[in-house]
């Protein structure tokens, strides 16, 4: 099955470049696009970015950037340049530095912008010992309103609070959700996961996906089987 637009953003997540690329040769625009976070990046630089939209890859620079205001507009101008296709920054940043990022990439053409929420290996133990009073979802959902107020495209979320901000940001507000896992079982080291399937039927827009695709011994065999379950899923629910 060939998706009108890949909803999968496969996560690489090694520490150099070469294993990088040996996976993303195996790899298919059509199908997947990709994501380059903080290990790749500091090992490999942007270069390596370059190369992947040179491949005709949709990037998104999963990098959250967190600082003042200036540095992180700047910082969001920097990887518009990159051409990546989206990028984030984190939503504790506070509405100035939302704002600011946001402002630095208001042109035609201009990468999507999305801020993270809660990270998906954290939970109300975290919470507590950083001293943050209220549950995981109550969390997300207040910075997800101060992330679209500041005008931004959408956050990072988990897909078990998708429908949540579906239904109070509405459909217009990009949801990408990490944690997928082709087994409900499997949950390495995050808290909050679930299937594709799942994920889709919650509201989520966009599933980043990493080790289910970058072990697998056929990743396009696997797309292909992510998208088949997603398309039959969705065919039931019509017939329901």
């Amino acid at each position: 099955m060939m998706p009108s637009s890949p909803r999968i953003i496969v996560a690489l997540d090694f520490p150099k470049a070469a294993s990088a690329l040996h996976l993303v040769d195996r790899l298919d625009p059509a199908l997947c696009r990709l994501k380059v976070g903080k290990e790749l990046f500091t090992s490999a630089g942007p270069e390596l970015v370059r190369r992947l939209v040179a491949a005709n890859f949709d990037v998104f620079l999963d990098l959250k950037f967190h600082d003042i205001p200036n540095t992180v507009a700047r910082a969001c101008a920097a990887a518009a340049d990159l051409g990546v296709w989206m990028l984030n920054v984190h939503a504790l940043g506070g509405p100035a530095m939302l704002d600011a990022a946001r402002q630095a990439l208001n042109t035609k053409g201009a990468p999507l912008l999305i801020a993270v929420t809660l990270l998906t290996s954290s939970g109300p133990r975290e919470l507590e010992v950083l001293g943050i009073h209220e549950t995981p979802i109550e969390l997300v959902q207040r910075l997800a309103a101060m992330t679209a107020q500041a005008g931004l495209d959408g956050v990072v979320c988990s897909a078990q609070e998708a429908e949540m901000l579906s239904q109070q940001q509405g459909d217009d507000f990009i949801l990408v959700t990490p944690g997928i896992r082709l087994s409900a079982n499997t949950q390495d080291d995050q808290l909050r996961v679930m299937t594709p399937v799942q994920a889709i039927a919650q509201g989520s827009h966009y599933l980043v996906i990493g080790r289910p695709v970058t072990q697998a011994n056929d990743p396009i065999a696997i797309l292909h089987t992510i998208y088949s379950d997603i398309s039959d899923s969705a065919r039931v629910q019509r017939d329901l």
